[in-house]
């Protein structure tokens, strides 16, 4: 068993989670010690031949090397760089900067395991479910009340928070030119809620994007369409079924199919099975939908009678009719007996089956209920991803050294620059070093050599 329909809440899948987790910290336990150890060292030592390495510069000054130095650690320390500190034998002044780019590194890496911990307790504790519900119905948070339901591992039915809404109203914002005419441009669902059944209703407009947020749980917007509240009279003119019937949206026009089950209508079932058309128009002979606002409904419909096969032991999906035993009902010339019902029509049946009437439409929303324990934990660890990438990215670690020595009756003083972490342009960083050491100063014979 591979587990291919549940990969989330399988083992394999939970076993590579944890590899990487533990990848993850033996990468930042290690570096964390090894950077630890080097913020409490001192820059090394000044190479022996400054002119060597890549970037360097030197000029000539009247000024003694004790002065220049004195200046150069000033200029050093303001510019946030570490000095080594003197040693006996030792020429030359050495600094350090750039330390912070390795803690980067490592909060980078570290709010990735921030991240896996995040995700990995909203999989474990929290749920998410999927309901529809028609306007005017209302939705109490229980396992029964979802269409479908998606629990985490762990996670505990008692902790469902006892919130309960209606759903009051639905506006739809249809734009009525331009290309995109037809098309919904925003919609929102009015809602009455309460947080508990001792609480005080509330109202809330729920949007796109905008959930309703009760304690730890976010009830989201995520689509809409009608419900043509059908009436099905049997062969002894008796109701059969008379309610609200979800038609899924098959395209951006919301043309949309539907199916209708009425098993215990005598003399025998009943079913309906066809499209709902919201703005009904014929052009060129063929019906035509021609845009989501309910301006002329017309339902279109196959009949179906016989056995619908409710008692499968199976189940089956309120959206299909099972067909397999039942028979399609025909016209005398052997072609399909089709209804067409406009708003208010009732068309009946042949061979005394009944009748079905189209008394009105109603809209529905699609709602997404989600606890997600661990979406804070998760927010944080990609804030600090940020935080960490912008720093590894942007702080370059660099080293400068400085000699000063006797030359003559002046002083020559050698600055030498480096980049720890390659590619980066050290040549302004030099520049500006060196004019910092040579402002006010008496300089002789500059002769500077940078690459």
């Amino acid at each position: 068993k591979l587990d291919l329909f549940d990969v989330y809440g399988s083992v394999w899948f939970g076993a590579i989670y944890v590899l990487l987790m533990v990848s993850l910290v033996g990468c930042i336990i290690p570096r964390t010690i090894v950077y630890a150890r080097n913020i409490r060292s001192e820059p090394p030592a000044a190479p022996r031949n400054l002119l060597r390495l890549p970037d360097h510069a030197s000029y000539d000054t009247s000024e003694s090397p004790e002065a220049v130095a004195e200046r150069a650690r000033a200029v050093l320390t303001q510019r946030g760089y570490r000095l080594r500190a003197p040693r006996e034998g030792e020429e030359g002044i050495s600094a350090e900067r750039g330390y912070l780019r390795e803690v980067g590194n490592l909060v980078f890496h570290l709010s990735v395991l921030i991240v896996l911990a995040g995700f990995a307790t909203g999989g474990l504790l929290g749920y998410k479910g999927g309901v529809i519900l028609v306007q005017g119905t209302t939705f109490s948070n229980n396992l029964t009340s979802y269409d479908d339901f998606v629990p985490g591992s762990l996670f505990q039915a008692d902790r469902m928070e006892p919130f309960s809404f209606t759903v009051d109203d639905f506006d739809i914002d249809w734009l009525t030119s331009g290309p995109r005419q037809g098309m919904a441009r925003g919609f929102q669902a009015h809602l009455r809620y309460r947080e508990s059944p001792d609480d005080a209703e509330q109202d809330y407009d729920l949007k796109v994007n905008h959930p309703l947020k009760i304690g730890s749980t976010e009830v989201f917007l995520i689509g809409h369409g009608y419900a043509p509240v059908i009436t099905i009279r049997d062969g002894d003119g008796n109701v059969v079924y008379s309610r609200p019937t979800v038609f899924l949206p098959t395209d951006a026009s919301f043309l949309s199919l539907g199916v209708v089950k009425a098993p215990d209508a005598q003399p025998q079932g009943i079913g309906l099975e066809g499209l709902l058309y919201p703005t009904y128009v014929k052009l060129g002979g063929d019906p035509v939908n021609v845009m989501g606002d309910d301006k002329n409904p017309l339902l279109s419909m196959l009949v179906y009678t016989g056995d619908l096969n409710m008692d499968d032991p199976a189940g089956q999906s309120v959206y299909l009719l099972d067909k397999s035993k039942a028979t399609k009902v025909l016209k005398p010339d052997g072609s399909d007996f089709r209804i067409d019902l406009s708003l208010g029509e009732t068309v009946e049946l042949p061979d005394g089956l009944g009748s079905v009437t189209f008394d009105s439409i109603t809209p529905w929303t699609r709602l997404q209920v989600s606890q997600t324990p661990g979406k804070l934990v998760a927010l944080a660890g990609v804030s600090l991803a940020l935080l960490g990438l912008l720093g590894s990215l942007f702080i370059r670690p660099r080293r400068v050294w400085v000699r000063t020595r006797r030359q003559g009756a002046g002083t020559l003083v050698e600055v030498a620059a480096l980049d720890r972490s390659g590619g980066g342009d050290v040549a302004p960083v030099l520049e500006e070093i060196v004019t910092a050491l040579q402002a006010g100063t008496d300089r002789r014979t500059p002769d500077e050599e940078t690459s």
